[in-house]
């Protein structure tokens, strides 16, 4: 739906008191209300904005919120993503349960859950610092403490905890304390996040599992950790998958082609220490 001069204006005027906002940003959206207010032609207005914000847009360069924003003026309805956030509670606490996995950028750990039986939901967000409601700026700047996570509301009569973490450790690098894969930060380290004491057996388990599975000849580092305040990410950051499918396929690809690599050899050097001991 279109939105009118009377919504752009607020949008705009949020968006220019928005601390989130660069200050590039912030210059281009107040000329433009300038522009407005002086009964500038509220088309020809919008879309010489559209243009300038364009080419960030394309690159993905744009701050989250006003990402939001250029999708709304450019007609890509970006409510659709909101429904992430609202279906995402625990609706029945017999049978529901959180879990926090932090495995590098939270656009490629959405997918391989969300598409298991018995996920209820996935959010992408923030977890593991002090600052309260941080950014996606403030946390890729890597000094905040925070790690991208992804949190998962699961039916436990259809899919178990157990098996949850047996994908995470398949998806993730428990070696890499600097990063995963080609995203490299204190923000990608792997975490696993538990959120009750049945949980936090769990992942201590299997965590001593891998590591004397001897698939890795570097140390499993790896933390585990209980939950803290889980803060999400801004909507552009939703359902990445979905949203950019060609950027997340490539972007899976490269993570694919390095576990596979990783993990024949670490079947070569398990098989090769099954040898020597016979």
């Amino acid at each position: 739906m279109q939105l009118t001069q009377e919504e752009v204006l607020e949008k705009i005027y949020n968006l220019i008191l928005n601390p989130k906002t660069r200050d590039w940003e912030r210059y281009l959206l107040t000329t433009t209300k300038n522009a407005l207010d002086d009964k500038g032609n509220f088309k020809e207005q919008l879309a010489k904005l559209e243009a300038e914000l364009r080419p960030l847009a394309l690159r993905n360069n744009l701050t989250p919120d006003v990402t939001d924003f250029y999708q709304e003026i450019t007609e890509k309805d970006s409510a659709v993503y909101q429904s992430v956030k609202k279906k995402h509670f625990v609706s029945n606490p017999a049978h529901q349960e959180r879990a926090i996995f932090a495995g590098g950028c939270f656009w490629c750990m959405v997918e391989p859950f969300e598409t298991q039986p018995g996920i209820v939901s996935v959010l992408s967000g923030y977890t593991g610092g002090a600052l309260e409601n941080p950014s996606y700026d403030q946390v890729s700047s890597g000094g905040t403490g925070h790690v991208e996570a992804v949190e998962i509301i699961f039916d436990t009569r259809v899919v178990s905890y157990q098996e949850l973490i047996d994908l995470y450790w398949k998806i993730t690098d428990p070696t890499d304390a600097f990063g995963q894969f080609q995203d490299r930060g204190p923000q990608y380290r792997p975490i696993i996040f538990t959120t009750n004491e049945e949980q936090q057996a769990i992942a201590e388990k299997t965590k001593q599992v891998v590591i004397d599975s001897g698939r890795y000849k570097k140390p499993i580092i790896t933390e585990i950790r209980k939950a803290e305040t889980f803060w999400p990410a801004e909507n552009y950051h939703q359902e990445f998958y979905k949203k950019q499918p060609k950027r997340y396929k490539a972007i899976k690809r490269e993570r694919q082609q390095f576990l596979t690599y990783q993990h024949l050899k670490g079947k070569l050097r398990v098989s090769l220490g099954r040898g020597k001991k016979t």
